[in-house]
């Protein structure tokens, strides 16, 4: 939200940021986006349960109060839900009473939840289900997410696939001390989804058998519910001496740890996308990643990087021993550096401002909100 905020502020339109307060505290964009104002506002739901329901009742007319505010500052012409929560009803219910065209933009969420929101959640799909009905345009980040919305009764064929972008020059900052010399890196949320436990059991295995050499160590940078069970995993595979832990990395020190990696191991059981693909591309780092969702749409296999099914376990320890083939690593992370270009923020840019432009139609040609 911060890159695509900067990019249509530079360009002369008004925007503003509306994230839902989840009682933290979480920092505003606005400090590193000069002019894009950042509300944070209630988005209550209720539950099944008798009290539950007596709480959002409670709830709703202060936090009623506080999105009809937002509107009457800020004024928008759309609406646009980036990746669908418990502020998408909130949202749709506001762009109907204001009368404001509404764009639904997913990114994975439906199906790579960690927590299982919308199989868990009647009032989510429920929910989920009738913004998509209501919406003027459907934006996902791959045709993979956009497909898994026909789960909730849209026609994937309707919705605009708009990837995310990279910055191309962001900033390097201090590496984390002690990285070994020589690493395949993983980095992400630490959840059955991300596959960390997958890429333990296929970097043992590539040990064993002579495909990597010895001295290739095994970063993971980040955290999650399952840090202390793939360490242990390392443990009884017998490679945890080989496996290093960073825990969570501010964006300067994923730049540097990523620059430094031999490749980048992206072992999702699911993923929509994969930022982390087009960071490994910017730096040249060759990448092997799951063929699992939308990470093939850009990832070209065997020219701009390896896919792998994360679950054959074997073909998985052969592809990172290929891919630390110096002659391999070198043409894919060539290849993969030339391709990032279209992933740019421009160009991400260039394709919401279309979408915005096809709903607003061409007497808002230069005043669109987001």
């Amino acid at each position: 939200m911060r890159r695509l905020a900067a990019e249509l502020e530079r360009r002369g339109h008004r925007v503003a940021v509306w994230a839902v307060d989840r009682g933290d505290e979480t920092t505003g964009v606005d400090e590193a986006v000069p002019g894009v104002h950042v509300r944070y506002l209630p988005a209550p739901l209720p539950t099944r349960s008798i009290r539950g329901v007596a709480r959002f009742l409670a709830a709703f007319p202060s936090a009623w109060r506080s999105w009809a505010s937002a509107a009457r500052a800020d004024r928008p012409d759309i609406v646009h839900v980036q990746c669908y929560g418990p502020n998408g009803p909130w949202a749709t219910a506001l762009a109907a009473v204001r009368r404001r065209p509404l764009v639904v933009g997913v990114h994975g969420e439906t199906s790579g939840d960690a927590d299982d929101a919308f199989g868990v959640s009647a009032l989510q799909r429920y929910a989920l289900r009738r913004s998509l009905a209501r919406s003027a345009a459907v934006t996902a980040c791959s045709a993979y997410a956009a497909a898994d919305l026909a789960r909730f009764g849209f026609a994937p064929g309707r919705a605009t696939v708009v990837g995310n972008g990279v910055d191309t020059d962001e900033a390097e900052g201090s590496p984390p001390d002690d990285l070994p010399d020589r690493y395949l890196l993983a980095l992400g949320r630490v959840d059955r989804v991300k596959g960390f436990d997958l890429l333990v059991r296929a970097f043992a295995r590539a040990r064993a058998t002579g495909d990597i050499a010895a001295d290739l160590s095994l970063v993971c940078a980040g955290d999650g519910p399952l840090v202390s069970a793939v360490k242990q995993l390392a443990q009884d595979l017998g490679v945890q001496g080989s496996v290093h832990w960073t825990g969570t990395l501010d964006r300067g020190a994923v730049v540097a740890v990523m620059a430094r990696a031999d490749a980048l191991v992206v072992p999702s059981r699911s993923e929509a996308f994969g930022i982390v693909v087009l960071e490994a591309m910017r730096a040249g780092v060759p990448v092997v990643a799951t063929n699992r969702g939308g990470v093939a749409e850009i990832v070209d296999d065997d020219v701009t990087g390896l896919l792998i099914d994360p679950e054959q376990s074997e073909d998985f320890a052969r592809a990172l021993g290929r891919i630390t083939d110096p002659a391999t690593r070198h043409r894919i992370g060539v290849a993969g550096r030339a391709s990032v270009v279209i992933h740019s923020w421009q160009a991400v840019t260039d394709r919401v401002e279309d979408v915005y432009q096809d709903v607003l139609g061409p007497a808002h040609h230069d005043e669109a909100l987001a």
